[in-house]
């Protein structure tokens, strides 16, 4: 495995629109959604995870390299990817499914996201709620999950939610997005 790879797993709303745009961030190699911080027992499917009772939070799991991006530049674009002053909402979207939620996988990440948390609070009207906790067990979703803005663009929810996400992130974030090559 190379040794610049480390994993994040993030959680801020639908895991649809935090896959979408974390595939387009330069030295992502790898991004799974799932479920995870919940406490019922066993995989749990979609259909559980949305009905709010299992505890689980849609995330995305994300491979990255750092001698490309460093995990507090990971941690600022998914803080101003959506909300992270609404609790257990984004948008139309309500539930403790859809928190925001930033699970570390060790000590530094933990000190790292404390520590932006607290750059980031001046920067919104509300305060922040997003969650930091240790990374338990992570469940992939379902497959029909996995891509799916670049398999569904023409959906309704894709077009109404995830495009102006991916137009407000080119604007914010244009030097850490992937270069096209022809």
């Amino acid at each position: 495995m190379n040794k610049n790879l480390e994993v994040a797993t993030l959680g801020g709303g639908c895991f649809w629109c935090v896959e979408a745009v974390f595939q387009q961030i330069d030295g992502v190699v790898k991004i799974v959604s799932g479920y995870t911080g919940g406490t019922a027992p066993g995989k749990p499917t979609y259909r559980e995870v949305c009905s709010g009772l299992t505890g689980h939070a849609e995330v995305v799991q994300l491979t990255f390299d750092t001698s490309v991006i460093s995990y507090h530049d990971i941690l600022e674009i998914f803080m101003t990817s959506h909300d992270p002053t609404t609790l257990n909402r984004q948008g139309g979207d309500l539930g403790t499914q859809y928190r925001s939620v930033i699970y570390y996988h060790n000590e530094r990440q933990k000190e790292v996201s404390e520590q932006l948390l607290l750059e980031m609070a001046s920067y919104f009207d509300s305060s922040i709620v997003t969650e930091i906790s240790s990374l338990g067990v992570f469940y992939a979703a379902e497959e029909y999950h996995q891509d799916y803005y670049a398999n569904n663009q023409s959906q309704g929810y894709c077009s109404a939610v995830i495009t102006p996400k991916l137009a407000k992130l080119r604007k914010m974030h244009a030097s850490k997005l992937k270069r096209v090559t022809s």
